[in-house]
């Protein structure tokens, strides 16, 4: 059996839970060092911190969060600052696979980067009111790279969000992308009638279909799901589903 090693970090709005083969005393320093570098520029930038639209840096700008950061918004269309969870994730994923991982998973706040290389992840679904949330999950089987997972909602939660969804779970290749995404189609989830407002968030949705492997919108009973979604699984062992198609229910 392998070991595990669990750490929970805590650092002003960045609050991470980990879970890795290896330990990760080390990340402390690595986490306050990513921040710093992002707090630093921001000082100096204030439409990086406060705009909702992309953010061109300059090309001589080398530190890594923040080109990260503008290119998962210039991709989603949306302010850097919404890719700012999944960063840290997927920069503290990269960092532990650097040290040998091939299992680790890193949540902050429900945007998720994970490597598991030797055994299987199940990530559960939480969708605030909604009578699916944490009923459901995401069963993912081994794989060589690291991958994201990232939730936007317009029901849970302290981010701004122009929709009502109560969850948008996007699958991606990296988490920085995912969670600029699920951004995006959570601001569309808009309509007078939940169905509408669902339909909305799909179409929108179909439109990331290079940058995404999968994306769940909920929003009350309503599911939608586009893309190729790993297994869908009861997380009281009951029947499970799996969705390829683009699907609502």
């Amino acid at each position: 059996m392998i070991a595990m090693f669990k750490k929970s970090l805590s650092l002003e709005e960045t609050r991470l839970d980990i879970i890795s083969d290896i330990g990760s005393d080390f990340l402390d320093e690595f986490i306050i060092s990513e921040r710093d570098k992002l707090k630093n520029y921001i000082l100096n930038h204030n439409d990086f911190f406060n705009s909702h639209k992309p953010v061109s840096i300059e090309d001589s700008e080398e530190m890594d969060i923040v080109k990260i950061m503008a290119e998962a918004g210039k991709i989603a269309n949306v302010g850097p600052m919404a890719a700012v969870a999944g960063t840290i994730s997927e920069l503290t994923v990269g960092e532990l696979i650097k040290q040998g991982s091939k299992f680790s998973i890193v949540n902050n706040g429900g945007d998720i980067s994970f490597i598991n290389e030797n055994r299987k992840v199940v990530c559960g679904i939480y969708s605030g009111n909604s009578t699916l949330s944490a009923e459901l999950g995401f069963e993912f089987k081994p794989q060589k790279s690291a991958i994201g997972l990232c939730t936007s909602s317009g029901t849970v939660g302290y981010s701004f969000s122009y929709g009502r969804a109560d969850s948008v779970s996007v699958i991606a290749n990296k988490s920085s992308v995912a969670d600029a995404i699920a951004t995006t189609i959570a601001n569309d989830v808009r309509g007078y009638y939940d169905d509408e407002a669902v339909e909305n968030g799909l179409n929108t949705a179909l439109k990331f279909e290079s940058h995404v492997i999968g994306v769940l919108i909920v929003l009350g009973d309503l599911i939608a799901t586009f893309g190729k979604l790993p297994k869908l699984v009861s997380l009281k062992k009951e029947d499970n589903l799996e969705f390829e198609e683009d699907t609502i229910l």
